[in-house]
């Protein structure tokens, strides 16, 4: 059975666009990160913070299933979408990652022009409307299509770092996901084209879920609705310590870990 029979159509309205429970994901014999579980809401802005290999990459990728791809790689639990369990044995993730897109750290754009950028991915997926409308729309959607439209047929590889990083996003809103993953997408940015992507997810928010993994807490305390944060223990685990509203987290912590990472007590 193929995926598109056992995922439910997009756009049915729920609270929760993902429902993680119990996620465990081992690499080989490490165990990467340990009994994970957390809602994901609707059109909102979720980040996760923690220091460096306490598993909120990894967990990120396994809500699209990119963990598939890592050799040795196992992961355990459910990760819901709309009630469906998209590690099912019968859901094709080719299709779990059409409807959950994803941006990397580093922009990585293809070899190809700006156009092509956007047509390709809608292509291969079956796109069978006016290519034209769907890039520019898509440009449109990532803010770059006003600094782009006279030079579509350029390599993507002319256009700045943030403007590669806005093309890449564009390229994922094109196949039209509901939810986009978004691993440190301004780490590799100059501060002014942080802003310009932070001020995007604001208004990507209005039509997408988006979840992101951050090593900046301003920058988590200025773009997200919610926030989990995670630690590693003794052995290298990374676990969930606490989740929830934003400002709760960033102003009144309900766990003493919590507040001593986001105090710079540790981390």
């Amino acid at each position: 059975m193929c995926a598109a029979q056992t995922l439910t159509a997009p756009g049915v309205a729920t609270k929760y666009a993902i429902e993680a429970r119990n996620l465990n994901v081992y690499y080989g014999n490490f165990h990467a990160v340990r009994d994970v579980s957390m809602d994901i809401y609707a059109r909102r802005i979720t980040a996760m913070i923690g220091p460096s290999g306490c598993g909120k990459s990894t967990v990120l990728r396994c809500f699209n299933r990119m963990n598939d791809l890592v050799p040795g790689a196992r992961v355990e639990g459910e990760v819901n979408l709309h009630g469906q369990n998209i590690y099912a044995p019968d859901v094709d993730p080719v299709e779990v990652r059409r409807r959950i897109g994803m941006v990397f750290q580093k922009p990585n754009p293809f070899p190809k022009s700006i156009y092509e950028n956007i047509a390709w991915g809608a292509r291969i997926n079956g796109f069978k409307g006016n290519m034209d409308d769907l890039v520019e729309e898509s440009l449109r959607g990532a803010a770059l299509w006003d600094e782009v439209k006279d030079k579509l047929k350029q390599n993507a590889y002319s256009l700045s770092g943030g403007q590669q990083q806005r093309l890449c996003i564009a390229r994922a809103i094109a196949v039209r996901p509901e939810i986009i993953l978004m691993d440190e997408p301004c780490s590799a940015l100059d501060p002014i084209a942080t802003l310009r992507i932070e001020e995007l997810m604001r208004e990507l928010v209005e039509n997408y879920t988006i979840i992101i993994v951050t090593h900046n807490m301003q920058q988590a305390s200025r773009v997200a609705d919610y926030t989990a944060f995670f630690m590693v223990d003794d052995s290298r685990t990374g676990y969930l310590v606490e989740y929830g509203e934003s400002e709760q987290i960033f102003t009144r912590p309900k766990d003493k870990r919590t507040e001593d990472y986001i105090t710079g007590r540790f981390g």
